[in-house]
């Protein structure tokens, strides 16, 4: 098959690995892969994605359009793009890239066009755009079954248009990772820390961590609170941290070495209003580690097996506290939690399932 691929951006974050992956996964199977991206490609240590790409011989291509005011530009250059391959498929991922990119898949005539919604995100506006595009789409893969729901509710999708295929993760990497000593920032190597990675935006719930700093890492206990991630809160949370003081909380930014952080953390938590399907507790639970999660979109898939220890009503900041105490208090306890977490990611949420998912997806929807 040939596939070309459309995403909103490829900094390092949840779908866009995901797409990566998934990319790869096609290539090495021998499917003809290419990606676009709408937004300028990263040049430094956050291109990441974009090197894993091109190291796999997959063609990577960007509209360089980082404002709405690029729109048209954007929509032309991907045209463009797309007119040469005669794909067949088209598969987007992310708002941005479903819109542009399944009426550009449209004009140039590719057939199967498929759609991938990986958040629940019910701003009107967006959902109003979004729910036109996917009309001209001919398939829509939803990331976990509460996105299934909310496409059937809010970007009024017919049932029998969508699929739900989950995020997968590379277990062994992380579960092989180094740990990170955390000697290195200037705290106790075996200190109880409570790690939140992600980007720094109101969506993730970081007001939460905030309003009980003080229970999740006490004044003179063992226990640390450590940010890492960018984005628009970053300045207001430095403050914040600064006045907390460097042995209670620390904010690194955003870091390539994610996977040793988790391994050498007692817990990551995620506190987020709403999400997809969350990576970042794929990747905790593929480095056995225990997590402390909202009850957001994706989160009763990857924590059925012991839901009601590692997840709290959203904004319920007690609940949260009460779950990381158990935590925190307990190393045997996390340990035993973190080694069943890793053995179900392991049964459920391997790349290769996953990829093997799509492929078979895209097998169906050109044939029909």
């Amino acid at each position: 098959m040939r596939i070309d691929f459309v995403i909103t951006e490829l900094f390092v974050g949840g779908a866009e690995r995901c797409l990566t992956e998934l990319a790869v996964g096609l290539a090495n199977a021998g499917d003809e892969v290419r990606v676009f991206s709408i937004g300028s490609l990263p040049t430094d240590e956050r291109g990441a994605l974009v090197k894993r790409l091109t190291d796999c011989g997959i063609d990577v291509s960007s509209a360089d359009a980082n404002t709405s005011l690029q729109v048209i530009s954007a929509y032309s250059k991907l045209r463009k793009w797309l007119s040469k391959s005669n794909a067949d498929v088209c598969q987007t991922f992310l708002h941005h890239a479903n819109v542009l990119g399944i009426f550009a898949a449209k004009s140039v005539g590719i057939r199967t066009r498929i759609a991938g919604i990986r958040v629940a995100e019910s701003k009107g506006i967006r959902c109003r755009i979004e729910r036109q595009a996917l009309k001209s789409s001919q398939s829509v893969i939803c990331v976990s079954e509460a996105v299934e729901k909310f496409a059937v509710s809010k970007l009024g999708c017919s049932p029998s248009k969508l699929t739900v295929i989950p995020n997968g993760v590379d277990a062994n990497f992380f579960a092989g990772a180094n740990r990170f000593d955390w000697a290195q920032i200037g705290w106790p190597s075996d200190a109880a820390v409570s790690l939140f990675v992600g980007r720094l935006h109101p969506q993730k719930g970081i007001d939460l961590l905030q309003s009980k700093v003080d229970e999740l890492a006490p004044q003179g206990s063992n226990r640390r609170l450590l940010l890492v991630g960018d984005g628009p809160l970053r300045a207001e949370l430095e403050s914040w941290a600064a006045k907390c003081g460097h042995q209670q909380v620390q904010l690194l930014g955003w870091r390539p070495d994610v996977a040793s952080l988790m391994g050498s953390s007692r817990l990551i938590v995620l506190p987020s209003l709403y999400e997809g399907m969350p990576n970042v507790i794929l990747e905790a639970m593929a480095s056995g580690k225990p997590v402390v999660c909202s009850r957001i979109e994706g989160s009763h898939e990857l924590l059925r097996h012991d839901w009601l220890e590692q997840t709290f009503d959203i904004g319920d900041s007690q609940q949260m506290t009460l779950l990381a105490s158990r935590f925190l208090e307990n190393a045997a306890i996390a340990t035993a939690t973190g080694a069943a977490n890793q053995d179900f990611v392991n049964q459920h949420y391997s790349i290769v399932s996953v990829v093997k998912r799509y492929q078979d997806h895209y097998e169906t929807m050109l044939h029909q």
